[in-house]
C-alpha cells in the first residue's frame, strides 16, 4: 500500500493539472501567430456590440465599430503575458489581461479569469 501512494499522489495531480488548464486554451505564442499579424478579426462583445480588431506585429491595436454598433472606436497597445495578452487602451491607464480559448470553429473566447469578455472569430 505504501508503494502505491506515491503513484495515487502523482495521478491525482495530473488530474488536477488538466482540469486547470484546458486543452483547448490557447498559449501567448499561438494568440500572437493568429491574431496579433496586423490582419483584422471581429470581436462581439457579450452585449452584442461587434468591432473590427487589428493587432499589429508591433505592440498597437486598432478597433472600429462594425454596423450599426454603438460601440466607440479604440486605439492601444497589447503585450504578451504568461497565460494569453494584456492591453491598454488609450483612453485608459488600467491594462487588462486575458486568455483566449477555442470554442469552436473560426471561434474563440475571450476570458478575464473565468468569465467570457468578448467572441473573436475569423
Amino acid at each position: 500500500m505504501a508503494a502505491l501512494l506515491p503513484a495515487l499522489t502523482t495521478a491525482l495531480a495530473l488530474t488536477t493539472t488538466a482540469i486547470a488548464a484546458p486543452a483547448n486554451k490557447m498559449a501567448p505564442s499561438e494568440i500572437q501567430a493568429a491574431f496579433f499579424t496586423g490582419q483584422p478579426f471581429t470581436a462581439s462583445t457579450t452585449s452584442n456590440l461587434k468591432f473590427k480588431m487589428t493587432f499589429t506585429a508591433d505592440g498597437k491595436i486598432k478597433r472600429e465599430p462594425i454596423g450599426p454598433s454603438k460601440g466607440n472606436r479604440g486605439e492601444g497597445t497589447w503585450k504578451l503575458s504568461k497565460d494569453g495578452f494584456c492591453t491598454t487602451w488609450s483612453t485608459a491607464t488600467l491594462t487588462n489581461c486575458f486568455t483566449l480559448v477555442s470554442s469552436g470553429d473560426n471561434k474563440w473566447s475571450v476570458l478575464k479569469g473565468s468569465s467570457i469578455q468578448a467572441i473573436w472569430t475569423k
